[in-house]
């Protein structure tokens, strides 16, 4: 049954790992490339807008994902070596923060401030302090999702050099 909770949290961790660094690599930075080469005049409120959905999505499927394999690791790992176990859960538990933190505080204010902005980001003096805190919240966003990232990463290793008991013995020797 270890294995089978074993497989399950590798492979969402590994679709979500694959999904938040394909968004932050290719997504983000085409989509504002594509449509600032389009030169629409509200090319980075239309990208920006884009992007803002699908880090929502990634950010609640990290914590959502994060939570879920922490769940399953806290179960399974009981019995095994404490540094190993509390290093999984760690890393599990910061993606579950930092992706939580990044969807409902972070981004929930980076869409207040664009409301009440008025105009595009852009089209607002970078002395503006509504600007001041917009940049300094995106810098925090990009800094959360690369913890979460990071940290999912590290509880995949940590998860798939997990041996169960009876993996580790000879074949023919059955658990007691």
């Amino acid at each position: 049954m270890r294995t089978v909770f074993k497989t399950i949290s590798l492979l969402l961790l590994g679709l979500w790992l694959g999904a938040a660094i394909f968004f932050s690599a290719a997504v983000a930075p085409n989509v504002f490339g594509a449509l600032r080469a389009a030169e629409l005049p509200n090319a980075s409120t239309l990208a920006g807008t884009v992007v803002a959905r699908l880090l929502s999505i990634i950010n609640q499927g990290g914590f959502e994902i994060g939570l879920f394999v922490l769940v399953i690791s806290f179960f399974t790992t009981r019995g095994r070596k404490l540094l190993p176990r509390f290093a999984e859960m760690l890393s599990l538990a910061i993606m579950a923060i930092m992706t939580g933190l990044g969807h409902w505080v972070v981004g929930a204010r980076l869409a207040a401030l664009r409301v009440a902005m008025e105009l595009p980001v852009d089209k607002i003096d970078p002395t503006d302090p509504r600007r001041i805190e917009f940049d300094s919240l995106h810098r925090y966003s990009v800094v959360m999702l690369s913890v979460a990232i990071i940290s999912a990463l590290i509880g995949f290793v940590l998860i798939a050099s997990r041996t169960n008991k009876s993996e580790s013995r000879p074949a023919g020797i059955a658990d007691n």
